[in-house]
């Protein structure tokens, strides 16, 4: 009799799915959030990464570009005018804060490198959500399997069993948020080191190249220092009048 009476219940139980998309999909409330959350963030890190791949290339095209003419300019004019032609270019960005202000090499050499900090900051764009998704998908990932684990254990404790049935679903949600968020976290963490790597050799290049243009625009305020004395000189040459007696 008791085998008859649980027939029907076997006969209508649903068979329980153990593949990733069943226990994505039927995951319970937090573990369901979590999984959703890192699914969501390890997509980002893949359009961050070819959009700063694509940004990157850009940016090293262009300034390859201005610094290969910028090398044959000898005068502030020249330089000026190749900075205008080549707007896009970082290099060329600088050149232009250098044009709007005439002075010593030292006060040119400060505005360079407040120039060359705002391009820093323009490469820097989303980097750091690349790099607080490399540094948190893991912990939230494991948050998820803390509260899978929990879950199997409730669930133990209400069935009064420890049954592959009753523990599978519960521990399943749980490995899958652990490795969803490796699969966010390790292309996150790859993706952040070979870009900044390329970030710091753009940077480097024109920091480099940043003295020579220094060096060539100071050459208009040498020459206007030159010129008052010239002008002094001639001004002391000519006679004074001398006023008449009353």
């Amino acid at each position: 009799m008791a085998f008859l009476q649980s027939a029907p219940e076997l006969a209508t139980a649903v068979p329980i799915k153990l593949d990733p998309v069943s226990l994505v999909l039927h995951a319970s409330g937090p573990v369901f959030l979590v999984v959703w959350l890192l699914i969501f963030a390890a997509i980002l890190v893949w359009v961050i990464a070819v959009l700063k791949v694509l940004q990157l290339a850009r940016l090293a095209s262009l300034q390859a570009r201005f610094e290969q003419e910028s090398a044959h300019a000898h005068s502030p004019d020249q330089l000026f005018a190749l900075a205008q032609r080549h707007a896009d270019a970082p290099g060329a960005r600088v050149v232009m804060e250098l044009s709007r202000r005439v002075g010593t090499s030292r006060l040119l050499d400060s505005i360079a490198k407040r120039a060359i900090v705002t391009e820093t900051q323009r490469a820097n764009a989303l980097m750091p959500t690349l790099s607080s998704i490399a540094a948190a998908s893991p912990f939230i990932g494991l948050f998820g399997t803390v509260y899978g684990i929990m879950d199997a254990f409730l669930r133990i404790g209400q069935q009064k069993s420890a049954s592959l049935p009753v523990v599978a679903p519960a521990i399943g949600e749980a490995l899958i948020a652990t490795a969803i968020g490796l699969f966010a976290a390790i292309p996150a963490v790859i993706a952040y080191n070979g870009i900044n790597k390329r970030v710091d050799d753009l940077l480097s290049a024109l920091e480099a190249a940043s003295e020579g243009w220094v060096e060539i625009a100071s050459l208009s305020a040498r020459g206007m220092q030159e010129s008052i004395p010239l002008a002094l000189q001639r001004s002391s040459d000519r006679p004074t009048p001398v006023m008449p007696k009353g």
